[in-house]
């Protein structure tokens, strides 16, 4: 018989309740308890917290406070990975992330869902489903991505976007539910850097007569 932690991972129907799946929740809490309180300078001792507690690290990643998840072991990060302030990830089941990931302030991935019935509702009885981010992605302040999701590399998320289904790659989407505004062309690294420097005064000239669009285009969250 399968314990309710093996139904959780499988995506079956689970009792959010069990014993162990509390205690490991538990353990999680007081993992971002103790990881929050950690000064933002001491890189070493954060990254030390986060590769005990996370299901994968790679060589280069950052994680702001404060930060939420419910296990921790389901959260797999790829290369240069980066989530900004108050991110929640909701890793009941596996959450997968592919290199160069950002994630805006105030970011949250949810893998759980509910049985529509009430009662099963009401006794605890939930399911999760996998969420995955391809190289590349960026996800714009105050969005949600839902369960089951899965965004191909490069998809730029705008900021307060709710994602109810996967995107294909090269595209950037936005809205409740988001929608494909416009596919994305990636250009050769030679032509990015022939890009020429610009001061912190003409980057917010840019942001200030930027568009909606345009903000979205060149990552302005």
């Amino acid at each position: 018989m399968c314990s309710e932690y093996e139904k959780m991972i499988s995506g079956e129907l689970y009792d959010i309740n069990d014993k162990e799946l509390t205690m490991l929740r538990l353990k999680a809490q007081q993992f971002c308890t103790l990881f929050n309180a950690t000064a933002p300078d001491d890189q070493n001792e954060r990254n030390t917290l986060l590769r005990q507690m996370l299901g994968r690290t790679r060589y280069s990643f950052n994680i702001a406070s404060p930060f939420t998840c419910h296990y921790g072991f389901n959260i797999f990060l790829g290369d240069h990975f980066q989530a900004h302030n108050n991110c929640t990830l909701v890793d009941n089941a596996p959450i997968v992330f592919g290199d160069h990931v950002i994630l805006a302030n105030n970011v949250a991935l949810y893998t759980v869902d509910y049985p529509t019935n009430p009662y099963l509702r009401a006794k605890g009885i939930e399911h999760a489903s996998p969420i995955t981010l391809g190289n590349h992605v960026c996800v714009g302040a105050n969005s949600v991505i839902l369960p089951g999701i899965t965004l191909g590399n490069n998809v730029i998320v705008g900021a307060g976007s709710v994602v109810t289904k996967s995107f294909p790659d090269n595209v950037a989407i936005a809205g409740n539910p988001a929608q494909i505004l416009y596919s994305i062309s990636v250009e050769a690294k030679s032509n990015i850097s022939s890009i020429p420097s610009v001061s912190s005064t003409q980057l917010e000239e840019v942001i200030l007569q930027a568009t909606p669009e345009e903000a979205i285009k060149l990552k302005l969250y």
